[in-house]
């Protein structure tokens, strides 16, 4: 039911509504922004009683003379708003979330296929583009003000798997004098923007890579076994030059374990590693990182949990 809440919010704007006030809104201020019938306002302040409760939106209640209670957002709610709508939307989405129903059934059969999407709706997927663009400016634009160091002192960047290039976009307008580039399969690069600094090239990770100062992996790995990621790695490794030169390999991925050890952080994590599933994907702890990285002919990591339930991995030659 929090969720539904969730998807209603964002299917209504209300998170819109609210921001188009300033960030803090009575009911009547919100309605003038959304197209509601006037009969269910009375439902709309009970969708906002749970919104305020799972803290979605924060409320000042109100004051003695009757005036109306204020809504403001929150970090949470800004999420339904501007860029990152795209992201929420395809983890709320009814084509993302019913798979779900099929996981017991999934069990049965044997991997690789099918996955839990093709499972339920017999094909591949699509939807996700919008909102993984979305996630990758989102993720990126925390990790160069976290973490700048990660990418100075480079001279060329190269996105695998980069899609339209949002990732490698935010990273040359951080940092202008690397020269970043993208590489992924021709009908996604076929969709990328022409103007842009960033350079797309069309090609196949399990090929070839070509070749950069260091290589960006960001929500990639997480898609493949043990045994495709070795081998992309493997082409990463050839595609950059020794350590003393500057070479690595960036992944930004999930590490199981990593961070902080409250419940909620683990609870998040071994939820996005049964969510994985869903395309047969799965999320790592450090061990099979570290396993992974040493087949691939890697002799050292460095992983840094800065990202909420992500960490960023530099990989060394």
């Amino acid at each position: 039911m929090k969720s539904m809440a969730l998807k209603s919010a964002l299917d209504l704007g209300i998170a819109d509504a609210i921001d188009l006030h300033g960030g803090a809104a009575t009911l009547p201020q919100i309605l003038t922004k959304l197209d509601l019938h006037p009969s269910k306002i009375p439902s709309l302040r009970r969708l906002m009683r749970v919104l305020t409760t799972t803290k979605v939106f924060s409320i000042q209640n109100p004051l003695a003379d009757g005036s109306q209670p204020i809504y403001a957002l929150t970090s949470v709610s800004r999420l339904l708003i501007g860029s990152q709508t795209p992201l929420t939307a395809m983890v709320l989405n009814p084509t993302i979330v019913s798979p779900f129903f099929d996981l017991g059934a999934w069990y049965q059969y044997e991997l690789p296929d099918p996955s839990i999407f093709k499972l339920t709706h017999g094909r591949a997927i699509s939807l996700v583009n919008n909102g993984l663009a979305s996630d990758s400016q989102f993720i990126v634009d925390i990790a160069i003000k976290q973490r700048a160091e990660v990418f100075q002192g480079i001279s060329s960047l190269i996105d695998v798997g980069g899609g339209i290039g949002a990732a490698a976009q935010a990273i040359s307008k951080a940092f202008p004098q690397v020269k970043c580039s993208v590489l992924d399969l021709d009908h996604v690069i076929a969709k990328a923007p022409a103007d842009t600094s960033v350079q797309f090239i069309t090609g196949d990770m399990f090929e070839s890579i070509p070749h950069a100062n260091a290589v960006l992996l960001k929500s990639v790995l997480h898609d493949w076994d043990h045994e495709e990621c070795v081998k992309i790695l493997k082409n990463c490794k050839k595609a950059i030059p020794q350590r003393e030169a500057g070479g690595k390999v960036i992944i930004i991925n999930i590490v199981i374990g990593a961070g902080p050890s409250d419940l909620k952080h683990k609870e998040m994590q071994a939820m996005f590693d049964v969510y994985m599933m869903f395309i047969n994907g799965m999320e790592r702890d450090e061990q099979q990182w570290k396993n992974i990285f040493s087949e691939a002919g890697f002799s050292d990591y460095k992983i840094v949990p800065v990202l909420g339930v992500r960490s960023i991995i530099e990989v060394y030659p």
